[in-house]
């Protein structure tokens, strides 16, 4: 009998082959199977909200879960109203429904964007784990600009002009996430103003990936958009700022001189996932309408996170390990650098090492720097302050929402991302 079937890889794409599990989720599946075997793990290595889908729109799904039809590709049109609206309130973009295409999670969007689009694809890193996979399976070129902790770990407009200078009208899609994740950092106005000017000298397409811009810890978020419009495509969703990770819904807003891109992925669209899950859309819908409840809903959960994040930089600070406090989003990236030698001593002198040692040593789960993009012996590593429960720190800020969210506080509604916290210190000093 032929054995033909069982060799596989012979036959698989070359820029697929050896490719391994997403990291965010790898990480998540191997503590709970560690968590099956009855050791005790702290889970900050999957970036999912820890807060609760806010009522308002959970009753929302609710009320049109008989809702079963195939809608638009281009999704819902009361939904991309409701998303051109909300981005015309946050950031004055002229935008109509007409510019809005919705999908199963920003991150279908952004696999289909690449698909599509003809440049290469430049990353500053450090980097969501999935941008530079999504760009090797479709076998794009690209180019990736390493950022410093002396700059927030963020790219600046002169590192984007100095990369387009030898070749200035090649084509490019740049991808911007602010805040970020990892580091939980995000520009400036003026920041952003300056890449807008480089962007636009050099006609570069610009990806805005502000899945956590309702969750700058101060309320502030501003879009690249607001600078240069005519070459910003919007990315936003329900998973990270309305906790709705599984419900998979994600929005690209264009400007009309990209409606050939925008087409062009409704195409493809319609020839693969066809369009996204109604019940979904029409919940949506509310969400991006806002109101007086999300806004509260959001005020809670930015006031927790921006207390615990600041409590947990402090105290990796005081341990030697370099930490940025984060300016948005629930996420830090500690560089363990400074504890080099102790480390090397201890036979740790990459990432991947140092994060592994310290999940077999303490519990704690934090991902390495190289699966942002950042070279292996740097001692860099990603750390997703989630693992408390969100509702619990709702519901003490409703019923007193003049509570101090202090050490106290934290300790009541967050201890486990707290004890983690004094695990690694701990570590890190033996």
């Amino acid at each position: 009998m032929s054995d033909s079937i069982r060799t596989p890889d012979v036959h698989i794409n070359l820029n697929i082959r050896g490719m391994k599990p997403s990291a965010t989720v790898a990480i998540n599946e191997r503590c709970n199977e560690l968590i099956k075997q009855g050791r005790e793990v702290f889970k900050l290595g999957l970036g999912q909200s820890p807060f609760p889908v806010p009522g308002v729109i959970v009753d929302e799904l609710k009320s049109n879960a008989w809702q079963k039809d195939y809608l638009p590709v281009k999704g819902l049109r009361q939904l991309r109203e409701a998303v051109a609206d909300y981005h015309r309130r946050g950031e004055g973009c002229a935008s109509t429904h007409e510019d809005v295409l919705i999908g199963p999670g920003s991150k279908e969007l952004m696999f289909l964007l690449q698909l599509v689009y003809y440049g290469d694809i430049v990353i500053p890193t450090p980097a969501w784990v999935s941008y530079a996979p999504q760009a090797r399976i479709i076998g794009r070129n690209v180019q990736f600009l390493p950022t410093e902790p002396a700059h927030d770990w963020l790219m600046t407009a002169q590192q984007l002009a100095d990369h387009c200078a030898d070749d200035p009208d090649r084509p490019r899609l740049v991808v911007l996430n602010y805040p970020s994740n990892p580091t939980g950092r995000t520009y400036s106005p003026e920041q952003l103003e300056e890449i807008a000017a480089v962007a636009k000298r050099h006609k570069l397409l610009i990806l805005s990936d502000e899945i956590y811009g309702e969750l700058h810890h101060e309320g502030k978020h501003v879009s690249i958009s607001r600078y240069y419009p005519q070459g910003t495509i919007i990315s936003s969703g329900l998973s990270k700022w309305c906790g709705a990770g599984g419900w998979r819904l994600g929005t690209f807003t264009f400007p009309r001189q990209l409606r050939w891109l925008q087409d062009a992925m409704a195409s493809v669209a319609s020839e693969t996932y066809t369009s996204t899950s109604a019940p979904i859309q029409h919940a949506a819908v509310r969400a991006f309408k806002g109101g007086t409840e999300i806004e509260r809903y959001l005020w809670r959960a930015r006031r927790v996170l921006k207390q615990l994040g600041g409590w947990i930089a402090g105290n990796l600070e005081q341990a030697g390990i370099k930490t940025l406090a984060p300016q948005g989003a629930f996420y830090l990236f500690p560089d363990f650098g400074p504890l080099r030698e102790r480390l090397r001593a201890r036979g740790i002198t990459r990432s991947n090492v140092l994060c592994d040692r310290l999940l077999e040593e303490t519990g704690v789960a934090i991902l390495p720097g190289d699966d942002f993009g950042r070279p292996r012996d740097e001692l860099t590593a990603r750390l997703a302050y989630v693992d408390f429960d969100g509702a619990r720190a709702m519901s003490a800020l409703e019923s007193d929402e003049n509570a101090n969210v202090d050490d106290d506080f934290l300790f009541t509604h967050c201890p486990n991302v707290l004890n983690a916290t004094k695990r690694i210190c701990a570590w890190a000093a033996a």
